[in-house]
């Protein structure tokens, strides 16, 4: 019976061991063993209840049909915990390259190392993460738009006017970057008389931005840094004079832009980032160098 026992824990010791291995064994170039058709791409991504990062989803989709590349997807729903499982998940799945959208660049790091540890190459998308092996981090860049859109207030309506900005979830990359670019202008030339979080929300920002009103009733213009919460300033707004500044340039905010509410927002291209993040793996998979940081191209999008 002892003998048994311990034939059984070698044998579970064996499986684990071999569970730990590299899923994607590659020859001296740095180059895939594994035919491309055969490669699976885990993607994480923060939320499907945003049209941005729909956006996004459709582009990996698109270019990884392209290229002939499998690939399965997880919600996180904005939850950090159920994103850290569904890493975990598809990681079990035994797939060969993540693409992760984190919800919080924090929380999302210990699953970042366990990749790493797994030998799984990952690539980023609009959010970094705190820590952990990132082979490429895919984003706008987010400082300078955030000084697009403090530029833009300051040339509305001139130096010390009194703003209020809404802010993103609270430890989210997209969140400090677009906070550090909009306080590069406005900390000099314009009087922020309150910031809150809106948690990248439409609903938040709607309820933030009555409270804010409330509390400072003379305020010019608005930063939110998406465009989700933006729609829900301009719905709190009504026919007040006060102008709304988003970022993403998603469909509603462009529409929203185009019927005169939405004063101007920071247009990312969340396609082309869907799509470049695939177009990244497909180098690692062929052994070439990739970026590091790759920045996609901003514009702005306002009222004429």
């Amino acid at each position: 019976m002892k003998k048994i026992v311990i034939s059984i824990i070698a044998m579970l010791l064996f499986l684990t061991g071999c569970s730990l291995e590299s899923p994607l064994e590659k020859n001296d170039s740095g180059k895939s063993n594994k035919k491309k058709e055969d490669i699976v791409i885990g993607v994480s991504i923060s939320t499907l209840n945003n049209p941005f990062f729909v956006k996004i989803k459709d582009g990996i989709e698109a270019e990884a049909k392209k290229q002939g590349i499998k690939v399965k997807f997880a919600d996180a729903q904005d939850d950090a915990a159920k994103q850290a499982n569904d890493i975990d998940d598809l990681i079990q799945q035994n797939v060969d390259y993540l693409i992760v959208n984190p919800t919080d660049s924090d929380a999302i790091s210990g699953s970042i190392q366990i990749a790493n540890d797994q030998n799984i190459p990952v690539v980023t998308l609009d959010r970094e993460v705190a820590k952990g092996n990132v082979a490429s981090f895919i984003a706008s860049d987010n400082v300078k738009g955030g000084e697009m859109a403090g530029k833009l207030i300051v040339e509305k309506f001139g130096k010390d006017t009194k703003v209020a900005e809404l802010e993103g979830i609270p430890g989210a990359s997209a969140t400090r970057e677009r906070g550090k670019g909009f306080h590069n202008v406005a900390d000099d030339s314009l009087d922020v008389v309150s910031k809150q979080s809106a948690k990248f929300n439409r609903t938040e920002g709607l309820n933030v931005t009555q409270n804010i009103m409330q509390a400072h009733p003379d305020i010019k213009a608005i930063f939110a840094q998406n465009d989700e919460m933006a729609l829900g300033a301009v719905e709190a707004v009504g026919n007040k004079d006060i102008k709304v500044i988003g970022f993403d340039g998603n469909e509603d905010a462009i529409k929203s832009v185009d019927n005169q509410k939405l004063y101007a927002t920071v247009a990312q291209q969340p396609h082309l980032m869907g799509a470049e993040s695939v177009k990244t793996v497909i180098d690692l998979i062929e052994g070439k160098k990739v970026e590091k940081k790759h920045k996609i191209p901003l514009e702005m999008k306002q009222q004429k």
